[in-house]
């Protein structure tokens, strides 16, 4: 039988390397030999059997002072020799894998802890609470703690006893050759505990639906699909962890005269047809109350008149946006004899000389008349 290495030199460390370098030092050495990471090489197995066996003993507390007193001899071999390895390598990633992620290396009963899930509750707000900035309450449902078990999930008078499948490890482990799955209990769902009299009140879950009232702000210029978030107003945590949030999705409500499109606004502004020929005044809304505005002659539908700084100043913006005006030509209705007489004789007027009056009309027919050759 070849003769053991000094634990020490298989771990690269020295005699006085404290706790955390050697588990660093077996860290490194199991992730470079484990045999999957090494197909080719045949010799990678014993090395990672070598580097467990280091690590058992010299990370034990009493093996330790023992080895480093007698050597190989002061330790006893069925509890670190590589023939009785325990869970091999799954047992060896279990420690790895649990470090980085934080829910391995600790047997015995270590209760999940998990950060409460985060709600989202979709808010309706008109177009000038968005503008201008409000605050609103909403209620929304939540989980509190059962008062009738106080949490514990038991009927009252009874408590939670130790989980029989996972033994109160919360984690159960299947085996497959060298790897084993650890997953959590599906009895007791992590929690290591399990209720044989559950509590008629919360059924054993511990907590309880409820509805809260909550307080929001809503900044002015706040646009759709923004959010806002509520810290720890989600839902409760498992085990004592922290509480998730509460995210507040903005939705604008459809507004009577104007649509936003970011920090500018837009609206509809139909103008009389002698308005349209021969210019003038007309008040037109704003968030603000009402504006002037000159249309001169000959305004022909389709026009955008911009009043800047009428619209909205976004959360992220630093300066308001604009207003745009677009003019809607109304056709008359229900006329008089007397307003079908006069626009007759208007129309006469205007097509003895049509390329003057209707410039656009006489145009359009020329190129219609092009297309078919005419």
């Amino acid at each position: 039988m070849a003769k053991k290495r000094d634990y020490y030199e298989v771990l690269g460390v020295n005699r006085d390397a404290s706790d955390e370098d050697i588990k660093k030092a077996y860290r490194k050495l199991a992730m470079k030999h484990h045999p999957d990471r090494n197909p080719d090489n045949p010799k990678s197995e014993e090395q990672f059997k070598e580097a467990k066996e280091a690590y058992e003993v010299l990370s034990d507390p009493q093996k330790r002072p023992a080895y480093d007193q007698y050597g190989h001899a002061g330790v006893d071999p069925q509890a670190g020799g590589p023939g009785n390895m325990g869970g091999g390598f799954a047992d060896a990633f279990s420690d790895i894998f649990g470090d980085i992620f934080g829910g391995g290396g600790q047997r015995g009963g270590r209760s999940n802890v998990y950060r409460g899930a985060d709600l989202r509750y979709n808010l309706e707000v008109s177009l000038e609470d968005a503008a201008r900035g409000s605050e609103t309450r909403i209620r929304i449902p939540t989980m509190a703690e059962c008062e009738t078990c106080s949490g514990s999930g038991a009927k009252k008078g009874s408590e939670p006893k130790t989980c029989p499948t996972c033994a109160g490890h919360g984690q159960v482990r299947m085996q497959q050759g060298f790897f084993s799955i650890q997953q959590t209990c599906p009895k007791c769902h992590g929690t290591g505990r399990y209720i044989a009299d559950p509590c008629a009140t919360c059924h054993g879950a511990g907590r309880v639906k409820q509805h809260k009232t909550l307080s929001v702000k809503i900044p002015s210029g706040i646009d759709e699909g923004d959010r806002i978030r509520l810290t720890g107003e989600g839902e409760p945590g498992v085990n004592g962890g922290p509480p998730g949030d509460l995210y507040v999705q903005i939705h604008l409500k459809a507004h009577a005269v104007f649509q936003r499109d970011h920090d500018d606004l837009h609206c509809e502004m139909p103008i009389s047809f002698a308005v349209a020929a021969l210019g003038g005044e007309i008040e037109v809304p704003t968030l603000d109350g009402v504006a002037k505005l000159k249309v001169p002659a000959e305004t022909q539908t389709g026009k955008v008149f911009r009043l800047r700084g009428k619209g909205i100043k976004g959360v992220r913006s630093s300066s308001h946006g604009d207003l745009l005006c677009h003019v809607v030509l109304e056709t008359p209705a229900k006329l008089t004899d007397r307003q079908k007489e006069l626009l007759q004789e208007f129309e006469e007027i205007s097509q003895g000389n049509a390329e003057r009056h209707s410039p656009r009309a006489q145009g359009w027919m020329d190129r219609v008349r092009d297309f078919f050759g005419g």
